[in-house]
């Protein structure tokens, strides 16, 4: 299909976008990479009046560090992100999870923020955001604002972004060094949306699991952080015993739906399967740090 008729605007800058998105009333869209616009407008279950191409704005394809925290541009690749050494170095779980992220073409074109901004349950990045504790840097013809990822996504494809706003920029943690991580997802072909994920980060002093953060995606309506099972291994040693409550717990927390592809009962019996191995590489990896 075809998608239906669309003005396009080419942006000079961040104000010329918001600008135009402002003249939309709010009938308009940001175009980064596109890969999940425009197979939706194809589609006709997005039909935006007026398309702003924001990939003629300077400066927005950039990766800086900032202390401990990292910022990524609106115009970040996937690629880029994948291939970035500051964040293979400092961000190894965010390097694993780049490795499953769709095909070579997306990649190429499909941006950081722009999947964030889809919101897509199934997808890495908004999952990786909530897991980092990052930060979306937020403009519109109003002025700017920052909003945490945690309340960025209000459901399935759907976030609390204005029709006026766009996101320039993410800034998430950096681990501190010695933390352990751990990544795992299930896919039908790599590359695929995931059947289920999960993504770990831990530090381990005197032989206990503090500051845990554990993060899924696949098995809501949104990538989710799961409070209750992060206290549960809070303070504790990850033996057999609590990794089998932590799965229990994680089973208990999420509300998975069942489609053509996998039934609920098999997507919560597979997020617990692969919450036990990245629990595991994450108390392996994580060094030893003083009490």
């Amino acid at each position: 299909m075809k998608p239906a008729r669309f003005d396009y605007v080419r942006a000079e800058s961040v104000a010329h976008a918001v600008e135009a998105l402002a003249r939309a009333g709010g009938d308009g869209k940001v175009m980064a990479g596109g890969q999940s616009l425009m197979p939706m407008m194809n589609f006709r279950l997005v039909q935006p009046s007026v398309l702003v191409d924001i990939n003629r704005i300077a400066g927005l394809d950039r990766i800086a560090r900032r202390g401990d925290r990292l910022a990524l541009g609106a115009l970040v690749r996937h690629r880029m992100t994948a291939e970035d050494p500051l964040i293979a170095r400092h961000v190894p779980v965010l390097h694993a999870a780049m490795k499953h992220v769709a095909h070579l073409t997306v990649c190429n074109r499909g941006t950081f923020c722009g999947s964030v901004c889809h919101a897509d349950p199934a997808a890495e990045m908004p999952m990786m955001s909530l897991l980092l504790d990052a930060t979306l840097a937020i403009t519109s013809p109003r002025g700017s604002r920052t909003l945490p990822a945690r309340d960025f996504f209000v459901g399935s494809l759907a976030t609390a972004l204005e029709p006026d706003e766009m996101v320039t920029e993410i800034e998430m943690d950096i681990p501190p060094p010695g933390t352990g991580w751990g990544f795992e997802e299930f896919a039908r072909r790599h590359g695929d949306y995931a059947l289920a994920a999960v993504a770990v980060t831990l530090e381990r002093r005197d032989g206990r699991a503090h500051d845990v953060r554990l993060a899924v995606m696949g098995v809501g309506e949104m990538p989710a952080r799961l409070g209750a099972v992060e206290a549960l291994l809070e303070g504790a040693t990850l033996d057999a015993a609590r990794l089998d409550e932590a799965v229990d717990a994680l089973r208990a927390a999420i509300t998975p739906t069942g489609d053509l592809n996998a039934s609920a009962d098999y997507r919560r019996h597979l997020a617990g399967v692969l919450a036990r191995r990245a629990l595991k590489d994450a108390w392996t990896r994580a060094g030893e740090l003083p009490a």
